[in-house]
This record gives C-alpha cells, structure tokens and sequence, in this order.
C-alpha cells in the first residue's frame, strides 16, 4: 500500500470501517477487483498484500543463472530506454529492499513455456519454470512501472491460454520500413504476443532476375530476427506459392502455369514441374541463412483465384500419373504441398499453410502435422480440420486489417467476448486442436494508407488480440473500460514515434548536389509532410503499378496538384549526415538526383539517396 493511501486509512476512522464491513460482498468484491493492478492482457488473478514494492535508486537487478541473467540484461536495458535509469545486474547473492529478482525454475513446471510468478513486496520477483516465462514476467513489471514506481504488494500466477498469438504482415508487394517493423516487435512483446508472420521478399543472390523492388536485404532481415530473437517474438517467413507467385516469377515465365489457350500466368507457378520446385526450394534455402524459426509458411491460399483446374488439364495429367485413375485436378496442389512439406521437415521445419486450397476436391490428404491457419469459410470447416488432428491456427477474416480495405471491428468483437475457437463460418466448443490466434495486416491498396496510419488502427487489434489469445477475453464490462489499459500501459521501452516530423512547418531551400527547390513543407495529420514548391506538390507518378503503387526504381518525382488525401503525397524527411532524405511514404524509396536533373526513387542499395540541405526561409 502506498504511503499515500497509509495516510489516507488513518484517516478513516471507526465508523466508516464498521460500515465497510457491513457493506454486501459485491461491495468487497469490487474493492479487490480495483486492487488488481492494470496490465494488457490483464492479470487473470491477483492475491493482494499489505504494503507495497518501491522502485528507486537503489534498485538492482539480481540473477544466477546464465538464463536469469539474458532476461535480466534485457530488463535493465528495457528500463533505461523507459527513463527509469541504469540498473546494474548482479550475480546472486544475498538481496535487499527494493531488488527485482529474476528466478528461472524448471521444477516449477505448473507454469508451462510461458507461464510466470509475479511477488511484489519489499521486493519484487518474476519467476518462469523457463527463460521466456521469466522474460513475460518482466513485461508485466514494465507495464506496472510505466504508471509509477509504487507497485502494490501481491502475487499473481499468470499463464497463457494458448501457445501461438501473433501478428501478419504482408510486406510481399509493398515495402514496410524497418523501424515500423521494429516497433512492431517491441509492442508485440510488450503484451506478450510471440509469433510474427511475414510474407516477404529477402534479396536474392541466387535469382537476381527475381529482385523487383519490394525486397529486404539479408542484413535488414538478420538484424529483425536478432529482436525478435531478444524479445522472444518468433519471425516466420513466408514466400506464398504455388499462387501469388509474381513477385517472383514475373520475369520467369518458363516457370508459370499456361493455360489451355497457351496464356501465361505470372502469379501461378506450374506445380507440375521440377524445376519449379527446385526453384521455389532454393528460395527456402536461402531463406534459411536469414531466419531461425522452427516454422515455414508456404502460403498456399488462392491458387485458383478467378480460375479453375480445367483450364489447365496438365494439372490431371501430373496427378492421374502419380495417384492413379480416381486422381483429381486438386491433387497435384495437394502434391506440391507435402513435397514442400516433407523438404521443410528435412531442414527442421514444419510447414504452414492458409486453409481456402483445402476444398474436400482432392484425393491426396496433406501431410500431418502441417499446420493449417484458418482464415475463410470453405467446405472443409475448422471441426473437421482438428478431428483430422491439424494443429488449426484462427486467423479469421474479422481479425483482418486492409489497406484501403477492410478493418476488423474490434469494439465489435470485445462486445462478443471473441475468442480462439471463433472461427469464420464455425465456432467450435473446445480449445483443443487450436494452437492460437493472430490479427492479419493486407495491402490490397497500397497506397489506400500510410505506414502510420495502419499504426493507429493496428494498435487496439493488437491489445485486443493478446488478451484474447492470452487469458479472459472479456475482463472489463466496457470496451471504453479495456481500452483505458492501453493508455495505462503505454507504449513499449524502446518504442519509436514514426509521426515525428524534424523540421517545423514553413518554407525552405532544398539543396543538394545537382538540384536546389524552393518549397514549403507542411505537416499531414498521419505525421509525414507534403513538399510543395510553385508548380505544385511533389509526388511519384508513372511506371508500373503494382497493388496500386508505382514501385518501379527509377520513376520521377514531380509537382501535381495538391490532394490532401493523395498519399503518394506525403514524405518522411529522414535524417541524414548533414541534412535529410525524402522517402516517400508509400513506395519507401528515396529520392535522387538524375543526370538530367529529374529526381527519381530508388531502393537505397541500387542509389545513392541525395541528402538535402535545408535552409529556412
């Protein structure tokens, strides 16, 4: 208890004690439920104690083990980028008032992979039968300080409900920027959310006819899995196929599937081909030299999206000389799957895959243990799927969240108690089988939002989804109630706020090498900054679109008229040795200036980005 609340119970004198203690149990249940301290997800139980734990100068971080002393490492650095200071980590030994202990316990297996003890008091300790239990315990601790050093004394026991709760991010077509990744990591782990998908695109050595813009390179991914790796956020990769293959096979055309009137289709990869599974492994090969998940995910969603099998009848005729004369169509798929499958096991991997290829048309099952992830209501519902004994992931469709599109309600579906066994088109009474749940992030229109934009509504779909993967989906009587949580707890240590704009709104040369602009630069309500000089507002037109968006390298900046909602409007002005670069918001490219004086976008690896010198007016 706090001293001021110590000061405040003298005071309260004979009389309103007795009336307390007349008061109906739903008074006293209120009271010790006030007592519970604010966390997201929220604590599932917590065992008040008089008194309470005091954060100060004099706070160390004690830890034996090698394990106690990662989490321990990560807290003291956690603490410092949250402004609470440098806390020196000590080895074991004899504690004192005021000490955060760090206690890794296998024999304390009731708590699971993931489950923590929380004791505050004089002391305050995380205990995990793991090193990732411990490490959640800290985040709890985070959450707490963030509203102040005085944490009431108690104990709380705090385990998940389910193992896989987790974000995807389709950075497939579109470029995210690596800080936006990067937060994204930090606020994941901040409320106990640890799978990330990304379906992407890693540079490749091997088919550099495959790099159109859109890509990351090896030491981009590298440095993100190396978080994730600190936060325990698992990144699992994702290259979809053998459908939205385009972005890779666009200039292969020797490995798309051509229809019955000889058309080739450059999001289609011809699965009854060798080399097109040799192409698509030696993806996963490189994949491999980047990230150390235990999982791949092949996507497998869409294959014949506005098509169908007949079109192609070398589908029948692979999978009728495979499996025999009952073979259908559905069964080559299904093939390319479990070879995908059967590759990724003897690499240490087991296989993911979306469920809307799965229509009750094949013969051929798919290879146990995949796991199915369960986005869109088809013949083959979720009960099925787990009777089956597919580990089933709920990726519903309501938890999606679209660029220019869809966006999940999530005031809706805190109302309706929404929970992992939800799923489109089925819910089903029992947990088992359901491996978890995870929102979705699309950008079906790139240019439909901004980077920050998608922050702002990503934000409450996140916290909702940790509870509900996490513990009761339901524990505040409002939505206004559970969204008062994640104002509490804030934002992540480390975090970053990408709608920082360096420079004050006004007027101002640009000028670097080969070019100089006068223009005034403005502030969006996203946080970017339009650039517009006399002729009008700069923006990247031209070249060849993709999802809406001009992401050819190459393709010129130049004045339009103003639109305030034109996000090919809006730039980041990045800081820069001496200056700034202007990345625009959606393509994620950077501006040069050309031989003829034109300034053009460029992947930062392919050009050199010009550094603008600002001078206002």
């Amino acid at each position: 208890m706090s001293e001021c609340r110590k000061r405040r119970f003298r005071f309260i004198g004979f009389a309103a004690v007795f009336a307390l203690l007349a008061a109906p149990a739903p008074a006293v249940a209120v009271q010790q439920e006030r007592a519970v301290p604010v966390t997201v997800p929220a604590l599932s139980n917590w065992t008040p104690q008089p008194g309470s734990y005091d954060f100060g100068a004099g706070t160390r971080l004690v830890a034996g083990s090698r394990s106690e002393r990662e989490v321990a490492d990560t807290l003291a650095d956690d603490l410092k980028s949250a402004g609470h200071g440098t806390v020196p980590v000590v080895r074991g030994g004899a504690t004192r008032p005021g000490d955060i202990v760090i206690e890794v316990r296998p024999s304390k297996g009731s708590l699971g992979a993931e489950g923590y003890e929380l004791q505050a008091g004089e002391r305050l300790s995380v205990t995990g039968a793991t090193e990732t239990g411990a490490f959640y315990g800290t985040r709890t601790l985070l959450q707490l300080l963030a509203q102040g050093d005085h944490i009431p004394a108690g104990r709380t026991v705090d385990v998940p409900r389910y193992k896989e709760r987790g974000v995807g991010v389709c950075a497939c077509y579109v470029h995210i920027s690596l800080p936006w990744l990067e937060n994204l990591v930090r606020e994941m782990a901040y409320h106990k959310l640890n799978q990330l998908l990304l379906e992407l695109k890693v540079k490749s050595a091997a088919h550099p006819e495959a790099n159109t813009w859109g890509y990351y390179t090896r030491d981009e991914m590298r440095s993100l899995v190396a978080l994730g790796d600190k936060y325990h956020v698992e990144i699992i990769p994702e290259i979809n196929s053998p459908g939205h293959m385009d972005p890779w096979i666009e200039n292969r055309p020797d490995l798309q599937l051509t229809d019955s009137d000889g058309n080739k289709q450059p999001a289609r990869l011809d699965v009854t081909q060798q080399a097109a599974f040799d192409y698509y492994t030696s993806l996963m090969d490189e994949y491999a030299q980047v990230f150390t998940a235990s999982s791949w995910h092949m996507g497998a969603d869409e294959y014949m999206l506005g098509s169908d099998y007949s079109k192609y009848p070398q589908m029948l005729r692979y999978a009728q000389e495979k499996y025999g004369a009952n073979a259908t169509p559905q069964d080559a798929y299904i093939d390319f799957i479990n070879r995908v499958q059967a590759y990724a096991a003897s690499k240490g991997r087991k296989l993911r895959i979306w469920n809307d290829g799965l229509t009750g048309a094949n013969t051929v099952p798919v290879a146990a243990g995949t796991t199915v992830e369960h986005w869109l209501n088809v013949t083959e519902k979720p009960s099925r799927l787990i009777a089956q004994g597919y580990p089933l992931m709920n990726a519903a469709y309501s938890l999606y969240l679209v660029r220019g599109g869809f966006h999940s309600d999530t005031e809706a579906l805190y109302d309706q108690s929404w929970d992992p066994r939800s799923f489109e088109g089925e819910k089903v009474t029992s947990s088992d089988g359901i491996t978890g749940a995870k929102i979705s992030l699309w950008p079906d229109n790139g240019r439909g939002e901004t980077e920050n934009e998608v922050t702002a509504d990503t934000e409450p779909a996140l916290r909702h989804l940790a509870q509900a993967t996490w513990g009761d989906p339901h524990p505040d009587a409002t939505y206004a109630a559970f969204t008062a949580r994640g104002t509490a707890v804030g934002h992540a240590p480390g975090w970053r706020d990408l709608t920082r704009v360096p420079v004050a709104d006004g007027t101002y040369t640009f000028r670097t090498a080969g070019a100089t602009m006068a223009a005034t630069v403005r502030r969006t309500p996203d946080g970017y900054a339009t650039v517009r000089t006399a002729e009008g507002c700069l923006e990247i037109q031209g070249g060849k679109l993709t999802l809406n968006v001009p992401l050819q390298p190459g393709v010129s900046a130049t004045p339009q008229p103003c639109d305030a909602t034109n996000t090919m409007q809006r730039w980041e002005l990045a800081p820069a040795t001496g200056g700034y670069r202007l990345v625009n918001a959606i393509t994620q490219m950077a501006l040069s200036v050309a031989d003829d004086g034109r300034l053009v976008q460029y992947p930062p690896d392919q050009h050199q980005p010009s550094t603008w010198h600002l001078t206002a007016h």
